[in-house]
């Protein structure tokens, strides 16, 4: 369930908020001051935050600014302030959206659902890169479009070279012995050829170290294969 914090010092608004947004299937904590607001957030996980700027104990744009230098909560200010100074303030300590109070709660609800649609399409996307790029020291695979580079230089490998690098750099620091290569790249069952292996690792080598410098993929004694700095 979603979780929004709610830092308002105004408790009719406050509590009238937290209401329609639990109608909606959120789950609401309400914070009455800056200080108090502030400590909430840094030590729960929340999915947003509705915070007002003229909070006691602490202003709301400084409970933005400290929340800033250690998460990314979303954050939506809610204020009576709406001078374009005020806006731009808000913008430059980290909210991510602005209302002006007196709203229809229906504009905020929008603005919630905007966000959070947002955030999760940007968490989507993160995960998909991370998910599909390969990366050693200066040799990167990226699985979307099939390329291989080693610092700027794209490095044109055949499907056989590309598949064995693959599952090499998917298995960073793991021994993999020549029957598993084999089986995974070609097919090939156990103990069937395993040379064949040995000559494409060459292959990889030769196209992929530099001159006068250690391999990133190394022999591991009786095994196999693995990619390692040789350290």
């Amino acid at each position: 369930m979603t979780k929004i914090l709610i830092i308002e010092d105004e408790k009719n608004l406050a509590r009238f908020v937290e209401l329609e947004l639990q109608h909606e299937d959120y789950q609401t904590k309400i914070e009455s001051n800056g200080r108090s607001g502030l400590n909430e957030a840094l030590n729960n996980e929340y999915d947003l935050i509705l915070l007002d700027l003229m909070l006691p104990e602490l202003s709301g744009m400084e409970v933005a600014r400290r929340l800033r230098e250690v998460k990314n909560t979303p954050i939506i200010i809610m204020t009576a302030r709406d001078s374009i100074i005020d806006r731009v303030s808000g913008f430059d300590h980290g909210a991510d959206d602005y209302i002006v109070k007196p709203f229809a709660i229906e504009e905020l609800l929008a603005r919630i659902r905007a966000l959070l649609r947002r955030i999760k399409i940007e968490n989507t996307i993160t995960k998909k890169e991370d998910n599909n790029l390969l990366v050693f020291k200066d040799l990167m695979i990226d699985k979307d479009d099939g390329i291989v580079r080693r610092g700027n230089e794209v490095i044109n490998l055949t499907k056989r070279e590309y598949d064995l690098l693959l599952i090499l750099m998917e298995n960073i620091g793991i021994p993999l012995a020549r029957d598993i290569l084999l089986e995974k790249v070609w097919g090939f069952d156990s103990g069937a050829g395993t040379n064949v292996v040995d000559v494409y690792i060459r292959y990889l080598r030769n196209k992929i170290d530099r001159p006068n410098t250690t391999s990133y993929i190394q022999t591991v004694r009786g095994i196999g294969y693995t990619i390692n700095d040789g350290k």
